[in-house]
């Protein structure tokens, strides 16, 4: 669970409302336990990784907090080497994502990619 910094940046960070806004009334996501998976298609030919933790999931801003890097390192090993370029991906945090095992985050992630059609054939 622990990345490289140079790991963490090999993908463009969404940080513009307007970008998450974009994404998000495109309607293409999916919901598994412990994330939700919402997607667009860009036409910059990379993959942009957007993250969202609201208030409603948890109050503690430590625990959203840790839940946003559970999802930057599921990211990294998720979507980096197995989801298809070109897209806008964002990872909404579910109250399942403090507490449920790492490997079970990222299978959660492989699986709402599939579903999604956006896994590449050869990962």
């Amino acid at each position: 669970m622990h990345k490289k910094k140079e790991e963490l940046s090999a993908y463009e960070m969404l940080t513009a409302r307007s970008h998450f806004l974009a994404v998000q009334g495109s309607g293409k996501k999916w919901i598994s336990k412990s994330l939700i998976l919402q997607i667009k298609e860009n036409d910059l030919g990379i993959i942009r990784v957007g993250y969202t933790v609201t208030k409603r999931v948890d109050k503690s801003a430590v625990k959203r907090n840790r839940i946003k890097r559970r999802l930057r390192a599921a990211a990294v090993d998720g979507l980096m080497s197995q989801a298809k370029t070109g897209y806008d991906y964002i990872l909404v945090g579910r109250r399942e994502t403090l507490t449920k095992d790492y490997k079970d985050i990222v299978g959660d992630l492989k699986w709402s990619l599939k579903r999604l059609d956006l896994l590449n054939k050869k990962a």
